[in-house]
C-alpha cells in the first residue's frame, strides 16, 4: 500500500511541477513597455546558408497608437517589414485598443543578412524599438521548421 501512495504522490508532484514549468514558459514569452504587450516573437529554424528569416508576434493591451520603428538582434544585419502592401522601412502602425498580429500569412518582419543558421529550440536576443514605448529587450524563439 505504501508503494501505491508513494507512486501517486510522485505522479501528482510531477504533474504540478510540469504545469508550473508550462506557465513559466508562457510568461517568458510576454514582453511589456508602457504602451503595449508583445507576445511570443518567433521564427522558424533556418536552413544552412539561408540569408533571411521571418518573424511573427502579437501586440495587444495597446493603450495608445504606437509604431514599431526599429529592431536589433545580433543574428542579422537588419530587418524590414514584409507582406502584402508593406513597405520595406520598419515603421509599423499598431492601433490603440486592438490586437495586431505580425505573421507569415500577412504582414511580418523579415530579418536580412543572417549571420548563422537559426536553430530549433533556441532563442536569441531581440530588441524591439517603439516610437512612444521605447525599447523592449525580448527573446526571439525558434520553433521547429515544419
Amino acid at each position: 500500500m505504501t508503494q501505491l501512495i508513494d507512486r501517486r504522490f510522485l505522479l501528482r508532484a510531477a504533474m504540478v511541477g510540469g504545469l508550473g514549468a508550462c506557465l513559466a514558459d508562457v510568461r517568458a514569452c510576454e514582453f511589456f513597455c508602457s504602451t503595449l504587450r508583445v507576445t511570443h516573437p518567433w521564427t522558424r529554424a533556418s536552413a544552412p546558408g539561408a540569408s533571411t528569416a521571418i518573424i511573427s508576434m502579437k501586440f495587444d493591451e495597446v493603450r495608445e497608437d504606437e509604431r514599431l520603428i526599429g529592431l536589433e538582434t545580433p543574428v542579422a544585419a537588419r530587418a524590414e517589414i514584409g507582406g502584402a502592401g508593406a513597405g520595406r522601412e520598419l515603421n509599423f502602425l499598431i492601433p490603440a485598443g486592438q490586437d495586431t498580429q505580425l505573421s507569415e500569412a500577412g504582414t511580418f518582419i523579415r530579418l536580412i543578412g543572417l549571420k548563422h543558421p537559426l536553430e530549433s529550440g533556441r532563442s536569441y536576443p531581440l530588441t524591439l524599438i517603439f516610437e512612444k514605448g521605447g525599447r523592449i529587450e525580448a527573446d526571439l524563439s525558434v520553433d521547429f521548421d515544419s
